[in-house]
């Protein structure tokens, strides 16, 4: 899938498979180019897959293969996925050596808020919270 994604110019050299119980529920190469969607990775279109595959959005009890392993946010997104296990090939230190910030990012997120390259401000909207209480009254 990651040798696909680079000769099909849909994305960087990433592919990724969901298993459960020894079967594959879902799988993508990296589509960041063929999507014009800088968050589709490979991990993160795996997940979506198996998530529409087995309709449900969790995937406890299964596993994820990579061809590398994942960066901060499809590690954010195999947590939300509930996937038990994360298989990789190339190495964080390998993606930074090709070009791949992942370390940047890393060294960002670890940063306080006010001091990172991205500002991030927070805007007081007292009505906000009353969708998370509709929203756990009703469905969460």
């Amino acid at each position: 899938m990651s040798e696909q994604a680079v000769d099909g110019k849909k994305g960087g050299p990433f592919g990724a498979v969901i298993v459960r119980e020894g079967k594959i529920i879902g799988s993508s190469g990296n589509c960041v180019f063929k999507d014009t969607d800088p968050t589709a990775h490979a991990e993160v279109m795996a997940i979506k897959d198996a998530c529409k595959n087995m309709q449900s959005v969790d995937l406890s009890g299964c596993e994820i293969y990579s061809s590398a392993e994942p960066c901060p946010m499809c590690t954010a997104a195999i947590y939300w996925a509930n996937l038990k296990t994360v298989y990789y090939s190339n190495t964080e230190k390998d993606a930074l050596e090709y070009g791949f910030v992942d370390k940047e990012i890393l060294a960002e997120l670890k940063k306080p808020s006010d001091k990172r390259k991205i500002k991030s401000t927070r805007i007081s909207n007292p009505a906000a919270i009353k969708v998370f209480d509709k929203a756990l009254k009703t469905h969460l």
